[in-house]
């Protein structure tokens, strides 16, 4: 594709979660996709028809088995954060420039037992809790940017 054609495509509406443990360490799942380190916080795309923050609980609960009687919502980022894809791995699904995300907060109330990697879709092969510094060193660099709005916005760095 052109850069003129990639700047013509939407950007996919997604969601994202920022789950965090009552210390305010973040979680972060590797992905289960990628042999090399690939650490992110679940995310996903927003159904049509679908509230974001019923999106927001449906991912998390498709990614790490929390459900929504385990967490507590904390808030959700003021408006709506797009980054764009690198080149190598354009055209997203063939129509889609990137994604536009609207991030929310849990913190988790229930023991760490609750996290089922293999509750549904199986996106992550391992976890764990990471400060919000340690989740900037370890996301791709193309989501770095949006990672340290996030996290910035929720007082996590």
């Amino acid at each position: 594709m052109t850069p003129e054609e990639v700047t013509r495509l939407p950007y996919r509406p997604c969601v994202g979660v920022v789950l965090t443990h009552a210390d305010g360490r973040v979680f972060a799942g590797q992905r289960a996709d990628m042999e090399t380190p690939a650490w992110q916080m679940p995310q996903g795309g927003i159904d049509e028809g679908e509230p974001p923050l019923e999106a927001a609980y449906r991912e998390l609960r498709e990614e790490t088995g929390v459900g929504r009687d385990h967490v507590r919502l904390l808030g959700e980022t003021a408006g709506w954060l797009p980054y764009d894809l690198p080149p190598e791995v354009l055209p997203y699904r063939g129509k889609y420039r990137g994604q536009t995300q609207k991030w929310v907060r849990f913190e988790l109330t229930a023991p760490d037992s609750v996290i089922d990697l293999t509750h549904e879709d199986v996106e992550f092969s391992d976890w764990r809790w990471m400060t919000g510094a340690a989740m900037l060193d370890a996301i791709v660099p193309f989501k770095r940017e949006i990672y340290a709005a996030v996290l910035g916005e929720f007082g996590l760095l």
